[in-house]
């Protein structure tokens, strides 16, 4: 058997051999399309993990920040607590160090008789404190000279001094 010639066997071949062409610079492109697409998804996702990065490390900062202020109030709520109850002890220990001042002799007691007489004029009815002291009053007007606010009257006047109290030595 032979072939036949047909008059467009050429013209068939041009077309096939244009369409190849066609097709393999048509995926050369895509390939090259394609390439462009994963090279910039790459670097997107680089970006995106770069960002991610430094939002984790803010957010990170941001946390130990938090965890910092909230331990160091922690811890100076501790110490306030600590602080009212040394205050607390001191007072209760001063006090009754002025009660037993005040009940070793009755000089002191006398003298602070004296000492309401002397603020509260004539007619001043001065009696004997709980615990130490007196009080004394006249119409409208009252003085108390007890142990306990004497005591706590001298702490008062420590101010800021009472600071010294904590302050290491």
């Amino acid at each position: 058997m032979t072939a036949s010639v047909d008059g467009l066997d050429p013209v068939r071949a041009e077309l096939l051999r244009a369409a190849r062409a066609s097709a393999d610079a048509v995926r050369g492109r895509a390939r090259t399309d394609a390439a462009e697409t994963l090279r910039a998804a790459h670097a997107a996702a680089e970006d995106v993990l770069a960002r991610a990065r430094e939002l984790g490390a803010a957010e990170g900062i941001a946390r130990a920040e938090r965890e910092r202020v909230r331990a160091v109030q922690d811890a100076w709520t501790a110490e306030l607590v600590v602080r009212a109850e040394v205050y607390a002890e001191l007072t209760c220990a001063v006090r009754e160090g002025v009660r037993r001042a005040l009940t070793e002799s009755a000089a002191p007691q006398a003298r602070l008789a004296e000492t309401a007489r002397a603020l509260l004029g004539a007619g001043v009815r001065v009696t004997a404190a709980e615990g130490g002291g007196v009080t004394a009053e006249v119409p409208g007007r009252r003085v108390d000279l007890s142990a306990d606010v004497l005591a706590d009257r001298a702490l008062s006047r420590l101010g800021s001094r009472a600071e010294a109290l904590w302050e290491p030595r």
